[in-house]
């Protein structure tokens, strides 16, 4: 067989794009860390085979259950008496006890009748929506303009009309729906917390509209649940509309500090979404240990009341300190802070400055994660900083500020400061 160089023209295009998207500075490093049990935010990087401890701020384990004593000795006792994985999908031997009471305590967390359990927050997304929306011959889905891949890519794969609504506009997305008929199956798709604009969706208005309109609500938790609401059920429960919202989707993975995803609803919809979707039957179940390590993590938060308090005081003082040195950054009123740069090149070398002359580390948010010219650094308070790394930290972000400040965009300043809450 004569040798064509087919590999050198098919590996040449997928070289071509590498080196496209490291040209305009949206080429993700993966910075290898240790993050080191009972002392984070405290980690350990290795670089150029050397090892520096660094302080990390850009990470999405809100309340540092990933550190937790219980939570980490369930996890090693359910390894210990069932082995590391699952054995199957969850139709195939990969059902355990541990998974079956990770859902009860899921649904009650959202006070929903049921819930079923992915391995992530994103295929539990994709999956579901694309099972739901599919169901229906002729459904019309109303998407915010900003909501998260995951939650795109169900839509896209449901292959049905969808409608992209001005993000967080209740008057536009009146308006997309005006003159569609109350009998046409519909869904909106929303996120309760927006993790790149750090706000909040109207959701009392969401779910006014979709009363009007005989909609069904798909609603996306992942950056509120564990946070918000007297038991951590997420923003759907702090304004008292749970009964309201069709379908929650939430993680395991951000406030409750391990992997997974979920969905909550009706009996009706999750066994649909058990029988039908494609994403939750073909895959290999969450690893026991990991479900009974969720288990333990959301008791553990809907009982420590106290640190949601503390993270909350946290997030407020960094706040705080940064209105103090002038740097502007978007306050919407979530635990989320932003730091707009607007210039994906310079967004890394801030990031890669802070993390090699002053040991912390918070990482460029660049397209296509954001739009061009919106990126940004992503601060993440959590319980675990105390005041004086914190005070480190700010003082750090100052020095890079004002080091880079010519450079930085002045309108992604302009927004940032229009969006700052002072």
């Amino acid at each position: 067989m004569k040798n064509h160089n087919w590999k050198f023209n098919y590996l040449s295009k997928f070289q071509n794009e590498i080196d496209k998207i490291k040209e305009e500075g949206h080429y993700r490093t993966f910075n290898s860390i240790e993050r080191k049990v009972g002392n984070f935010p405290k980690a350990t990087r290795h670089h150029n085979g050397e090892m520096h401890d660094i302080d990390v701020w850009c990470s999405n384990d809100y309340l540092g259950m990933s550190q937790n004593k219980e939570v980490i000795q369930s996890m090693i006792m359910a390894a210990e008496k069932l082995g590391a994985g699952s054995g199957g999908t969850r139709n195939i031997s990969g059902t355990t006890q541990n998974h079956i009471l990770l859902e009860e305590e899921i649904a009650k967390l959202h006070k929903k009748e049921r819930a079923l359990a992915f391995n992530s927050g994103y295929s539990a997304n994709e999956s579901a929506l694309k099972s739901i929306i599919s169901a229906f011959d002729n459904c019309l889905v109303l998407s915010d303009e900003l909501n998260h891949a995951s939650l795109i890519e169900g839509i896209r794969g449901s292959k049905k009309e969808k409608a992209i609504f001005k993000h967080n506009d209740v008057a536009h997305l009146k308006k997309v729906l005006k003159g569609v008929s109350f009998e046409r199956p519909k869904i909106i798709v929303v996120e309760s917390v927006y993790s790149m604009e750090a706000d909040f969706s109207p959701l009392e208005d969401i779910v006014e509209v979709a009363q009007e309109n005989g909609a069904l609500i798909y609603l996306d938790e992942v950056h509120a649940v564990g946070l918000y609401g007297s038991s951590g059920g997420g923003i759907a429960e702090e304004k008292g509309i749970v009964e309201h919202i069709d379908i929650i989707n939430g993680t395991l993975a951000k406030a409750f500090g391990l992997a997974g995803g979920y969905i909550a609803s009706t009996e009706t919809i999750v066994d649909y979404v058990r029988s039908f979707s494609k994403g939750f039957i073909f895959t290999t179940s969450m690893c026991p240990a990991v479900a009974a390590g969720s288990l333990e993590s959301i008791k553990q938060v809907q009982k420590k009341h106290e640190l949601r308090s503390e993270f909350f005081k946290n997030v407020n003082f960094v706040k705080e300190e940064l209105r103090k040195t002038g740097i502007p950054f978007l306050d919407s009123g979530s635990h989320i802070v932003p730091v707009i740069i607007g210039d994906s090149k310079l967004c890394k070398e801030i990031s890669d400055y802070l993390l090699n002359q002053h040991k912390v580390y918070v990482q460029p948010i660049n397209f296509p994660t954001v739009p061009k010219g919106t990126e940004r650094i992503r601060i993440t308070p959590t319980p675990c900083h105390s005041r004086e790394v914190t005070k480190n930290f700010i003082e750090s972000l100052k020095d890079a500020w004002f080091k880079f400040m010519p450079r930085i965009s002045s309108i992604a300043v302009k927004q940032s400061i229009q969006k700052t809450t002072i």
